[in-house]
């Protein structure tokens, strides 16, 4: 069981010690972690490795919304818990990009001087701290130019209504800053998505997000599927399986399927349940796409 601690001054310095919030890819450092030597967050922690790194997620809801963004084909970059600058600094895409101007935007304490609110802030005896703000996810997109660009995206358990107003103003302040830097933002809670969908995503990342397996395999679970249009999934298993080399390749069957239908290969209605016998449901890559509040950007409206 995590200890039960909280934030000070010190933990703050601890995390810019530890080069918190820094690199890229591979590399990159989370600013809030799931750790025993960090407060514990107040929903349930997951730790999943994607992508060569192990991904470090404070809520189910984050699950969720990282399970959304691994649907999108041109994602070269994924990062959670990603702090803003409390100083006006230089654009965060040109952590990625060097190509990108060094022009200097508003930090986060411009910001609520701008906007009339109180900036966070953490006091333990006389000492006081500038609280750090975050993004839950950072995406970076590859363009059909060939350029990069950013998404950010917050993701809240609740609808907006039952947000407090400080709550509230801490999201526009968030809202504020990413759009002064010309990224899009996105705010996803439940209204934004089917509960259905994100228990599909969720069940099946574990295939979904897996290693990738080979081309060929995702080519051999394309035709099965489109071939056996409204059978039962444990059907389809057992038929691909047995193109694999029999039973004891249902594991490498999975996966194949599944990150076929995450990448859009094998457009399916994810409101499916999860028992076998349900058939799958084909439908439009157009109606694959909606179903995916980041991929649609969808947004709740402060």
């Amino acid at each position: 069981m995590r200890t039960q601690k909280r934030f000070t001054p010190s933990v703050l310095t601890r995390f810019l010690r530890d080069g918190r919030g820094t690199g890229t890819y591979a590399d990159y450092i989370p600013w809030h972690r799931v750790s025993r030597a960090d407060p514990s967050s107040h929903g349930r922690s997951h730790l999943l490795i994607w992508r060569d790194r192990q991904r470090e997620l404070l809520s189910d809801g984050e699950w969720t919304g990282l399970n959304f963004a691994a649907l999108l084909p041109n994602v070269l970059d994924l990062t959670e818990q990603f702090p803003l600058h409390r100083e006006d600094a230089s654009n965060e895409l040109s952590r990625w990009d060097i190509r990108t101007d060094d022009k200097s935007y508003p930090g986060t304490m411009s910001i609520a001087q701008m906007q009339g609110i109180r900036h966070p802030r953490l006091k333990e005896f006389d000492t006081e701290e500038i609280w750090t703000c975050t993004t839950d996810l950072l995406l970076v997109l590859g363009t059909n130019a060939g350029q990069k660009e950013l998404l950010a995206v917050s993701i809240k358990q609740e609808p907006i209504k039952a947000l407090s107003e400080r709550a509230k103003q801490l999201l526009l302040l968030e809202k504020t800053y990413w759009q002064l830097r010309d990224v899009t933002w996105l705010l996803i809670t439940p209204e934004e998505y089917q509960k259905s969908v994100g228990l599909t995503l969720r069940r099946t990342a574990p295939w979904g997000l897996a290693d990738p397996v080979d081309k060929k395999s995702i080519a051999i679970a394309q035709q099965v599927a489109r071939a056996r249009p409204f059978h039962p999934y444990s059907d389809l298993m057992a038929d691909l399986s047995d193109c694999f080399g029999g039973s004891s390749f249902q594991p490498h069957a999975q996966q194949a399927f599944w990150q076929a239908v995450w990448q859009g290969l094998i457009p399916i209605d994810l409101r499916r349940g999860w028992r076998p016998h349900l058939p799958l449901q084909f439908i439009s890559s157009s109606a694959f796409l909606a179903q995916n509040p980041i991929a649609a950007r969808r947004s709740a409206c402060l």
